[in-house]
Formats: C-alpha cells, sequence, structure tokens
C-alpha cells in the first residue's frame, strides 16, 4: 500500500462561514454535479476556472489535448454563467504568473476568499498544489469526494485491505455484485462473468467490413478562438488541430453517447483488439475524453448499454466487454492511482534507462506499426487500448524505455490522459514497471501478434516473423531478447511459463546472436 493521500478531509462547517467564499472547478469537473457547486451560494460566492500555462507544459501536451480541454472549460463556465453563477474564469492570457498554483493564490486574494472548496482532483500533484496554496494564503480547504466514480477512495481501500497484490477481475465481479449492473438471480448474465475470449478477434486479409463513421463536432465560434490560441501559443507542440471535432459540452457528449450505443456498439466486442492503419476509429466508442472531463456520468453510459441490450437485444459479449472497460477497468486504475500513489509514478521493476526516441514525437520510424499508431495519435489525439497497450507500450517496454519519461508521453499526446487513468495503464500494464502489483504478467508480443491483429506489417521494411539479420522486426528481436533476459523469472509465473519454455527451445547460438542484435537496436533505437 502507498503513503497516505494528501489530506482530504472537509474543513469544520463552522470553518466555511466566511463573507467571501470560493468554489474551484477544474478543467476535468465539467459537470453541474460537482459538489462544489451544491455549496455555492449564487448570490455572493465565486466559482473560480483557471487556465495555466503550466498545465500545458508540465507535459509536453498535445495541441488537440489543450484545445479540448481549453473549449470544454468555457463552454463550462458559460453554462454555468446562464445557470446563475457568478464565475472567475482566469483565461490563458491573463495577465499573471503561468503556474496554476500562483494563479490560484492571485485570485484568492483578489477575492478576499476565506474559504475554498473544491471536488476532489484527478492528480495527486494537482491536489498537493491546491492544499499548498491554501495553506500558504491562510485559506481554508475543503475537499469533496467526487460521486462521479462509483466506488469511493475511501471504500476501494476497504476492498483492497492489505493485500499486496490486486486483480481487477476480482474487483469487476465486486462491482457487478454491489451494483446488481449485468447480474441475474443465479449469478452473472450469460452465466459467465467475462466475454473477453470472444473479443479477440483480427479481421484478417480483407480488413473490417464497413465501419460507421464516429460523429464529429465541426468547432464553433468559441472552440476556433481555442484552436488559434493554441496554435499561437503552443506552435511547437506535436500534433495537429485541422481534425479537431471532439465532443467539448455535455450535449454533443450525449450525442456521442447516442451514436455509439445505435450504430458502433453491437459490433464493438469481437473485434475491439483488432488494428487497421486505414480505420483509427473501428467501433470504439470514442467516449474516454467525455468521461474523464465528467460531461459524462458513468452510470448514464452504463444504463444506455444495457438499455441497448435490453430493447435491440444487442450482443451479450459486446456490451459486457464495453462496460467491463468503464464498471471495471475504470474504477480499478482509480482505485490503484489513489491506493499506491506516489511510488506509483517511480516504479521501475525491469530497472530500464533508456532514452524515449525522439520519434515518439514524430511517427518518423521504419517501423510501420509504430508510425501508423503514433501518426494517428499526432493526427487525432486517440489511439485505442491496444495500441496503446501493444504497439506503443510495447515496444516501450522491449526496448528498455525508461518508465518516467513513457508515462509522461502518454499523458501528453492523448485528448483523454489524465493522471489517476493514464499512469497505472502505462507504468503498470503497459510497462510492468510496477512489477505486477496490479497485472498478473508483463503484456509482451513480438511482431507475429501485431501481424495477426492488423495490417500494420503489409508493407513494412521489417519481416514480423524474423529475429536475425537485416530483416528482423526490431518489435520480435526485442520481444525474444526481452523473454532470453528474464527467462528464470517468467518460468516461475504460471502466465508466463509458456514464453519461457518457448525461448528454452532455441539453441544458445542463436540466443546469442537475438541478444547481441537487441543490443545493437537497443544501442540505435532513432534510427530503427
Amino acid at each position: 500500500m502507498g503513503k497516505p493521500p494528501p489530506d482530504r478531509r472537509s474543513a469544520p462547517a463552522g470553518a466555511l462561514a466566511y463573507t467571501d467564499r470560493a468554489a474551484l472547478v477544474l478543467g476535468d469537473q465539467l459537470t453541474l454535479d460537482n459538489p462544489a457547486l451544491a455549496r455555492v451560494d449564487r448570490g455572493r460566492d465565486t466559482v473560480v476556472m483557471i487556465e495555466a500555462v503550466g498545465e500545458a507544459t508540465h507535459v509536453w501536451s498535445h495541441k488537440a489535448r489543450i484545445a479540448l480541454f481549453l473549449s470544454a472549460m468555457r463552454h463550462f463556465a458559460e453554462e454555468l454563467r446562464a445557470a446563475g453563477y457568478r464565475v472567475r474564469y482566469l483565461e490563458l492570457d491573463a495577465p499573471g504568473p503561468d503556474d496554476f498554483g500562483a494563479r490560484l493564490g492571485a485570485c484568492l486574494d483578489d477575492l478576499g476568499a476565506g474559504s475554498l472548496t473544491v471536488c476532489e482532483p484527478g492528480e495527486w500533484r494537482m491536489l498537493a498544489a491546491i492544499q499548498d496554496v491554501c495553506r500558504s494564503h491562510g485559506v481554508t480547504l475543503a475537499v469533496l469526494p467526487d460521486p462521479h466514480f462509483l466506488i469511493g477512495t475511501d471504500e476501494f481501500r476497504r476492498w483492497a485491505g492489505d493485500r499486496r497484490t490486486l486483480r481487477m477481475e476480482f474487483f469487476y465481479r465486486h462491482m457487478r455484485q454491489r451494483t446488481g449492473i449485468l447480474m441475474q438471480e443465479q449469478g452473472p448474465a450469460g452465466d459467465r462473468w467475462n466475454f473477453d475470449t470472444d473479443n479477440r478477434a483480427g479481421f484478417g486479409a480483407r480488413g473490417p467490413a464497413a465501419v460507421p463513421e464516429p460523429p464529429r463536432y465541426a468547432p464553433d465560434l468559441l472552440t476556433r478562438t481555442v484552436i488559434a490560441l493554441v496554435e499561437h501559443r503552443f506552435p511547437d507542440h506535436p500534433g495537429r488541430l485541422d481534425s479537431f471535432a471532439w465532443p467539448v459540452t455535455r450535449t454533443q457528449a450525449l450525442q456521442a453517447l447516442a451514436r455509439f450505443v445505435a450504430e458502433r456498439l453491437a459490433a464493438f466486442g469481437r473485434h475491439q483488439d483488432a488494428m487497421w492503419q486505414s480505420e483509427p476509429f473501428l467501433w470504439h466508442s470514442l467516449l474516454s475524453s467525455s468521461l474523464n472531463l465528467k460531461l459524462l456520468d458513468p452510470r448514464e453510459v452504463i444504463d444506455a448499454a444495457l438499455q441497448a441490450w435490453r430493447e435491440l437485444r444487442l450482443p451479450l459479449a459486446s456490451v459486457e466487454g464495453f462496460i467491463r472497460q468503464i464498471l471495471g477497468w475504470r474504477e480499478f486504475v482509480r482505485g490503484v492511482y489513489w491506493h499506491w500513489m506516489p511510488e506509483l509514478a517511480e516504479q521501475n521493476h525491469f530497472a530500464h534507462e533508456r532514452a524515449l526516441p525522439r520519434w515518439y514525437w514524430t511517427g518518423e520510424t521504419h517501423m510501420n506499426c509504430m508510425g501508423a499508431a503514433i501518426g494517428q495519435t499526432l493526427e487525432h489525439g486517440y489511439a485505442h487500448h491496444i495500441q496503446r497497450l501493444m504497439v506503443t507500450g510495447n515496444f516501450a517496454l522491449l526496448a528498455g524505455i525508461e518508465p518516467r519519461q513513457v508515462c509522461d508521453w502518454y499523458l501528453a499526446v492523448y485528448v483523454d490522459a489524465v493522471e489517476w487513468a493514464e499512469l497505472p495503464n502505462t507504468a503498470g500494464m503497459a510497462l510492468f514497471a510496477d512489477g505486477g502489483r496490479f497485472t498478473s504478467k508483463p503484456y509482451a508480443a513480438s511482431g507475429a501478434y501485431i501481424k495477426r491483429m492488423s495490417n500494420y506489417c503489409r508493407g513494412c521494411r521489417y519481416r514480423p516473423e524474423v529475429r536475425t539479420g537485416p530483416d528482423a522486426c526490431p518489435m520480435t528481436v526485442l520481444y525474444w531478447s526481452f523473454l532470453d533476459q528474464h527467462t528464470s523469472k517468467f518460468a516461475r509465473n504460471p502466465r508466463t511459463t509458456l514464453m519461457a519454455q518457448n525461448v528454452a527451445r532455441l539453441d544458445q547460438s542463436e540466443r546469442t546472436v537475438i541478444r547481441r542484435t537487441a543490443e545493437r537496436i537497443g544501442a540505435n533505437l532513432e534510427t530503427v
């Protein structure tokens, strides 16, 4: 178990009886159900919202990520004003410091605020910063539990107890039983907790059938203003904005949810792990950014899927697979984040030290799988979970890239990236940097897996089935070298015993050549 989080206890009720009170709404708390708003007296209190350059440069954020947060924040501020709230909104170009904490302190001083109320942030760093500001400015702080999630952090800790390792599957079953979702009198719907084995099909040589176009939201005047601001203030940041079409309001997010359920949920399950170079979105929901900004509530997303299952008789494997991502994995990684921070951010189980190649920011690599996944990411600020886990994350693991650099990259380049979701997924699942505290094995694979699940290997200069020589796929070489390095560990783990047995079948001379080839690739990562 990690260190206790910063103190979240609310101040005594009497401590809030100041003439000037403020409520802080952060950029990923854009819902009228924000509990901080429930304490606001609209006649005298002020809602504070802050844009800060430092939040875009803390990691080298994708232009689309910056634009999404700023546009959604500005739209929500308009919604608050229309609902009668008094809003103090500090735009990016407002005079003053670039740092969020300094801006907040100056704003509280200017308001003469004696107290500040905020819903618990989604990032350890942000919670600590707010507490430091309030402490140094003599402001009473109340941090309220976040009702957006189906399980609170305290309840998660009670579920986790003193276990040294946690597993999402057991947590997911706990949540199913606790909520009654996809449960029948005799047990789980369909007599199975998990339909994951039904949802791993590739497309074959012909590729996917016709994929419905996901909804796109043409930028309105406010969003176009934000896009121009981002292009002006952050011209050297990665990514593009010419295809920006993400939902930035609750109305748009609800429309996106309805479109997904009606047009793509039925076919989502079977091919949810597959990839295809000409299809960046496939049947995925594209709702994670709206959920993480809190434009959508997870309960209404789950309810929409359940209603479609009942009324439209959608395949249970698709519905369960989608719900598992929200009720299971999303709630689980948030609990894991707060349970094991801050040391989770510093874990490095394999002692990997290599630098992140520069082409992670450009996509300019000879590996077509990496170029395609990164190119799509730079264009849209999006890649689905297998592209993140088994392509960009898999390579980073096999190549021995230092986990902190990889985590910063993931936090920077995806529009849905908030640290409570990104850090456990990257450090724990993709990189196994925590040594398996909540995953049972490293998610490592060779080029053969990518060939089976995508069309990325077509036309690539490397051959995925080759592990030595000039045509050897770097993913394949590094995979076999990784197994060779850690054979004794993998042999002791039931989930990786087969991997250890496979590398043990190679003769020593081939293992030596693979190791040397991998060392050469590792020393020249910038040119692969």
